[in-house]
């Protein structure tokens, strides 16, 4: 390939990678290696591309030290999409041979710890350049640099984040399909949630965080609620204000989903203890249901009638989860695909039922919700939404809003665009403004407004 060419490792061939590989395949300065330890998966992703000009498919594994070494030292750029527990792999490499490196994930304690060394030897490693952390990010700064800036000050800072089916498609009792991991999402609801509120730090542990949910009003036309998602309370110190009493960030979801994953909390399908009888053999639903409630029968009407009595559920809202719960399958004659575990037996029916089919699409919602007052005095509320669809056939809503701004944060980094060394994520104004400006530039924006 020509000397001057810019060649970019992409660890990771996942379903947000063909729209970052597709935006720096665009300039014809760049060379993108795509590395999985199965090559076959790389070689069927770049067949994919817009154009497979420029590319190169290999193996890697990177738990093996030296198999990294040899390919990152042969490269200018990591971008690193594969799971967040191996960056720090990826990092210890690159610091080696004076690589910068692109995630999109959350900077992890053990990530952070490569700070010092990332800014010593002029490398930048920048991460949460996603959509949520990313865009998230990008759009709450630049409203409260300007508040700042105008003398005012953030009273709170609220902001809910979904990927969710478009309305059309979220024709199941979850009102959720999955584009990822299902267990990653069901395991999700299970962590204790941290926030602030009223300037004192507040903790909802996992068992109770879906009682937490409440309505989340964005727009008329959808029924969204809301809950708070890990740890907000170290972004008064992030996002430099220190003088917002209520801080949250949260998931969205569509109403009724709370209700039903609080139901299978309950009844015990989120717990993932090694089971005996799920290891190997046939069962059928009702039967795996029946170990699961302690009861001898698996009648039908027996088992829900455990149900109700284990939820407490009543009336409509009884009707409503039951008739979910037999969609699922979880009263019926259906053989279930063991994995050892409630959790993971409950993930394999949950993946055949609630895959997006052939032409649907998937949505993705972002608001922030700021309370301010102005240097006068004067209250108001602003707004920064945006809502993103998926087309269908192409590329998901969410794969665009968490691939495109990784590959432009990777490319401002390759033209030098980006000059802030260390282990970093995108809150200070050199990096978010020319990011801002670049995805609003790919029809990525946020709305931004004054109530």
């Amino acid at each position: 390939m020509p000397s001057d060419q810019k060649k970019i490792l992409l660890l990771g061939s996942g379903f947000v990678a063909g729209p970052c590989a597709n935006y720096l395949l665009r300039f014809p300065s760049n060379h993108v290696t795509v590395a999985s330890r199965n090559i076959a998966n790389a070689q069927k992703f770049i067949s994919k591309l817009k154009t497979q000009a420029n590319t190169t498919a290999i193996s890697l594994d990177v738990t093996n030290e030296e198999a990294l070494d040899n390919v990152v030292k042969q490269h200018d750029i990591v971008i690193s999409l594969i799971p967040y527990t191996q960056h720090t792999l990826v990092f210890k490499s690159a610091l080696k041979f004076g690589k910068h490196v692109v995630t999109t994930s959350y900077v992890s304690p053990a990530m952070q710890e490569f700070d010092a060394e990332a800014k010593a030897k002029g490398l930048t490693f920048l991460n949460e350049i996603g959509l949520d952390p990313g865009i998230d990010h990008l759009y709450a700064i630049k409203t409260i640099q300007e508040v700042h800036a105008a003398g005012g000050k953030i009273t709170s800072f609220l902001s809910y984040c979904g990927g969710l089916p478009s309305p059309e498609c979220s024709n199941n009792p979850l009102g959720y399909k999955f584009s990822w991991s299902s267990r990653g999402v069901l395991l999700a609801l299970r962590n204790s949630a941290k926030f602030i509120s009223d300037g004192k730090h507040v903790e909802i542990p996992g068992e109770l965080l879906m009682t937490a949910a409440k309505p989340i009003y964005i727009y008329p036309a959808f029924a969204f609620v809301g809950y708070p998602n890990r740890d907000s309370t170290p972004y008064d110190k992030r996002y430099e204000i220190p003088e917002a009493k209520e801080v949250v960030r949260g998931t969205l979801r569509y109403q009724g989903f709370p209700e039903f994953v609080k139901a299978l909390v309950d009844i015990g399908f989120l717990k993932d203890d090694s089971l005996g009888y799920l290891q190997s053999g046939e069962m059928e639903w009702k039967d795996v249901t029946a170990r699961a409630l302690g009861v001898q029968t698996n009648q039908e009407s027996d088992l829900i009638s455990v149900v109700l009595q284990k939820t407490g559920l009543k009336g409509d809202e009884a009707t409503r989860i039951i008739s979910g719960l037999k969609w699922i399958g979880l009263f019926s004659s259906e053989k279930v695909t063991m994995r050892g575990n409630l959790l993971d037996t409950l993930c394999a029916t949950l993946e055949q039922k609630m895959q997006y089919g052939p032409g649907e699409r998937d949505m993705v919602m972002l608001q922030h919700k700021f309370g301010v007052e102005l240097a006068d005095g004067t209250k108001q509320v602003r707004t920064s939404t945006g809502l993103w669809f998926g087309v269908p056939g192409g590329d998901s809503a969410m794969a665009t809003t968490v691939g495109v701004p990784c590959a432009i944060a990777t490319q401002m980094i390759l033209e030098g665009k980006i000059k802030e060394r260390g282990v970093l994520a995108p809150l200070t104004a050199e990096i978010v403004y020319p990011l801002i400006e670049a995805i609003e530039a790919e029809g990525i924006k946020m709305v931004e407004e004054i109530l």
